[in-house]
């Protein structure tokens, strides 16, 4: 059978299964084929009742004792069986009249569900069972039984169903392999039609243990061909973007020497790397792919700007998007301070801006008066043009879709060229994930804080010990030093964040009478939001209570305290970057978490993470530990990371040789690649396109 046929040549498949099925991406037998298993129930034994044990997944097999329908708070059906070791009771919350009958005192029925503590012993909530003829052996399930991603509409056992009727329908040559034999010459691995084989229908004898955790070889098999996959749709991307020709930006330099001249201090060792890589590619005719990366308060913003004069020197464009207003108005306000001594206009375009500022930002930018452009996604808007766009500067890569990005970089296209692309990122991400994540980019590290930071310490309280935290925000403040209080969502079903904000502001500024209080949420105009920013800023302010809109982009260097609430409800990644808000001067600083009990598992690891490191880094490498890659990365705004069998953590050690497997097809087999491609991430390379 073609592999390319719909599935509804499938039988049973209509035409409203196979819009559900759509849902699941599953179109095509191929698709069918690999919508792979999440993970398995071991069905291959039946475990006695008198061996059950609550929390137990299992089949079990007994015989009706009694069938009754009651009103317990809701209409209930329960169902009583035995079988000789214990009994179990089988729990329906929706249920038919047939169903009723179907499980009358007597009836031998075999299923399978969670058993769990009920107000009669052990008990099963709406089982998956079946009635079994009590005088005719029962054969157990003859493989593991595999549990496939859901949608609305389809069964687990309609899913089964169908993958097992494509399985039969499909011949030995119809599964076609894209990987040349070299490319898995001593990998141990088997074939892609005995890998599908495997994991559809793993043997009753298989190991499961092998395969809950995703290291048999047929998953790991499935695994290094998704990875590969993913790896040549983003070279691809790569390649496409540099079809194109870039700008060649080459310049006496005698504009970045102003800047440096008017600084305070000199660069670091890791920014004058990373600016030499950024120098360098920006004087080559194609155009730059580069990613920057580097711990809070490195300095990536002032390696931005130093490659930002070389495009302006040269008479283009400098186009800077920041993912929220706050942290464009910071931008906005570092480029002026460098670049308006030296005679270049900054311009600032925010989606709530309106009128006459609006109307002035626009025209400078079409008209090429406003050599910097900075701003929030507003700046890729149809109404803006720019007269010379020659490089785009996009600030937290990961809280843009790629869409954004390369939406912004077409406002550069002009006369088939393309601009140069500088991403930059105050997540770190270790060099695994970096491997496959950006692909299509050349990485820089600035992998040094600038002299005189001195290391934030940090320490975990109980939400109890608050009136110890207020006392040290009053000595702080009292020392002449600024403090932070951020208060995170506490509970989407009590209460929004900026009322937690302030109502926290206003019991602050009773406790601390003496001191100036002010408050920053996302509710506010960026007008209010700015001045009180400002006032804090300038020092008027002693103390700011904040939503997270703070976790990036502000810059105080008198801020020592930062206090973060409910700090077991956020992730490690939003704590390190609130972190970052102190330790920004001279003084030593500190950062107070305060917890409500009691902490899980998880929560107590990223607060012992925070408690014991202040290197981005590391921190990194824990938060991809603890939470895995599609949550590090943002999954839904990359459109990466969203793997059906591999997993960036766990098979890490598979990417050097998918790295070289991808050089190998791109170079040696590129009618490969595209089939390849289609395969695993279906449509998802078109995201190279805009429009």
């Amino acid at each position: 059978m073609s592999l390319s046929r719909p599935v509804t040549v499938l039988r049973g498949v209509g035409d409203t299964l196979a819009v559900r099925l759509r849902a699941l991406g599953v179109e095509t037998i191929q698709d069918l084929l690999f919508l792979l298993p999440l993970r398995y129930e071991d069905r291959t034994r039946v475990v006695p009742l008198g061996e059950l044990r609550a929390g137990q997944r299992a089949a079990v097999e007994g015989k009706v004792l009694l069938t009754e329908v009651v009103f317990r708070g809701r209409r209930q059906m329960l169902c009583k069986i035995a079988d000789g070791s214990g009994f179990l009771t089988l729990r329906f919350f929706y249920f038919t009249a047939q169903q009723q009958t179907g499980l009358a005192r007597g009836a031998r029925i075999r299923c399978f569900g969670e058993a769990r503590r009920g107000p009669m012993g052990l008990e099963i909530v709406h089982p998956e069972y079946r009635r079994i003829d009590p005088n005719a052996a029962q054969a157990p399930e003859e493989h593991l039984t595999p549990i496939y991603p859901g949608t609305e509409g389809v069964t687990q056992g309609r899913l089964r169903l169908l993958v097992g009727l494509a399985l039969d329908q499909t011949g030995a040559g119809d599964i076609k392999d894209w990987l040349p034999p070299s490319v898995l010459a001593d990998s141990r691995l088997p074939s892609l039609r005995d890998a599908l084989l495997y994991v559809h229908r793993p043997p009753a004898d298989a190991p499961v243990d092998l395969l809950l955790s995703g290291r048999h070889p047929a998953q790991r098999r499935l695994a290094f061909e998704e990875l590969l996959a993913h790896q040549l749709s983003l070279k691809l991307l790569r390649q496409r973007i540099q079809s194109d020709p870039g700008w060649p930006l080459a310049s006496n330099g005698a504009l970045k020497q102003g800047l440096l001249a008017a600084l305070p201090f000199r660069l670091t060792k890791g920014q004058r790397r990373a600016l030499l890589e950024i120098e360098s590619d920006l004087k080559e005719s194609k155009p730059m792919l580069r990613l920057v990366q580097g711990d809070v308060g490195c300095g990536k913003t002032l390696v931005a700007a130093l490659a930002a004069t070389q495009a302006v020197q040269t008479g283009r464009q400098v186009a800077l998007m920041a993912p929220t207003e706050l942290l464009a108005d910071q931008h906005a306000q570092n480029f002026r301070h460098w670049f308006e001594p030296l005679g270049v206009a900054v311009a600032l375009l925010t989606g709530r801006q309106s009128g006459k500022a609006r109307s002035a930002a626009l025209q400078g930018i079409r008209e090429g008066r406003a050599p910097i452009a900075v701003g929030t996604h507003a700046l890729f808007q149809e109404n803006v043009e720019f007269s010379a766009l020659a490089l785009v500067i996009v600030d937290e890569q990961h809280r843009f879709g790629v869409h954004q990005r390369l939406s912004l970089r077409e406002k550069g296209a002009s006369g088939g060229h393309q601009p140069h692309q500088l991403i930059m990122t105050a997540t770190p991400i270790p060099r695994t994930l970096a491997m496959t994540a950006y692909a299509d980019l050349d990485v820089s590290v600035i992998d040094e804080l600038p002299p005189g930071r001195t290391p934030v310490k940090t320490v975990v309280l109980t939400e109890a010990r608050r009136d110890e935290v207020v006392q040290r925000i009053r000595t702080a403040c009292l020392e002449g030093r600024q403090a932070y209080w951020v208060c995170p969502l506490i509970d989407e079903s009590e209460e929004m964040p900026f009322q937690a904000a302030e109502e926290t502001a206003a019991a602050l500024s009773v406790a601390l009478p003496n001191l100036s209080v002010g408050l920053v949420h996302g509710r506010m105009t960026p007008k209010a939001k700015e001045g009180t920013m400002r006032r804090f800023k300038e020092g008027k302010l002693q103390l700011l209570v904040a939503t997270t809109v703070i976790e990036v982009g502000v810059d105080v260097p008198n801020a020592t305290l930062m206090v973060i609430e409910n700090a077991e409800r956020m992730g490690l990644a939003q704590l390190h970057q609130l972190r970052g808000r102190v330790g920004r001067g001279q003084h030593a600083s500190s950062c107070l978490l305060l917890y409500r009990s009691p902490l899980s598992s998880l929560a107590r690891q990223r607060l012992a993470v925070m408690r014991d490191t202040n290197d981005g880094f590391e921190v990194a490498r824990r938060d991809l530990e603890l939470r895995g890659p599609g949550e590090l990365l943002g999954t839904r705004q990359t459109g990466l990371a969203q793997m059906r069998v591999a997993d960036l953590l766990r098979d890490a050690d598979l990417l050097p040789r998918v790295q070289i497997a991808a050089e190998t097809l791109l170079r040696d087999w590129p009618l490969h690649v595209a089939p390849l491609v289609s395969r695993w991430v279906g449509h998802a390379e078109q995201y190279g396109r805009v429009g």
